[in-house]
């Protein structure tokens, strides 16, 4: 990571499992920043991706990479999978965005804070700021089950000044 001039601040929780959120989502570098730091800081990480995205030579190394395709269209099932993985599993880290796409969207989706409220595991921020090329990582939050109250303390981990594309947070 510092040669391309990025560093990492912070540190992840020692913790055997935690749902870790990564924002601003507004370009395909972030995959890229995130791929450098999943092997500069040496993680074993589950993290979705859509279902097309593995396809062949690269979706097999994806896979293998802790990558699990999920079909968006198919909504529903992707909570109860993850909750099921979180109690079936000693360890695990699973890593979503939480926007669940690089465009603008309205709201995030909110399946991160269900799955980590059903798992009753923490859920790390970890920001990607463009801007200082730094990657973020704040301490757990651990929900408390009202999603009202719990969102906003979420998300002033986040802002588009951090993004990429700002304009698309």
């Amino acid at each position: 990571m510092l040669i391309s001039g990025w560093r990492i601040d912070g540190n992840f929780p020692n913790l055997p499992k935690f749902v870790l959120i990564v924002a601003p989502h507004t370009s395909n570098w972030d995959f890229y920043r995130g791929a450098c730091a999943y092997f500069a800081l040496q993680l074993d990480a589950t993290w979705f991706v859509k279902h097309t995205a593995l396809k062949g030579p690269v979706g097999m190394l994806a896979r293998y990479f802790g990558a699990v395709g999920i079909n968006r269209a198919q909504a529903g099932s992707t909570v109860t999978e993850a909750v099921a993985e979180f109690l079936r599993r000693d360890s695990m880290m699973l890593t979503i965005t939480p926007e669940g796409t690089r465009k603008k969207v309205p709201a995030w989706k909110t399946g991160f804070y269900r799955v980590a409220l059903a798992a009753k595991v923490p859920i790390v921020p970890v920001a990607f700021d463009f801007a200082s090329k730094r990657i973020v990582i704040s301490s757990p939050f651990f929900p408390s089950g009202d999603l009202e109250a719990d969102l906003p303390k979420i998300k002033d981990h986040f802002d588009a000044g951090m993004a990429r594309h700002p304009e698309l947070y």
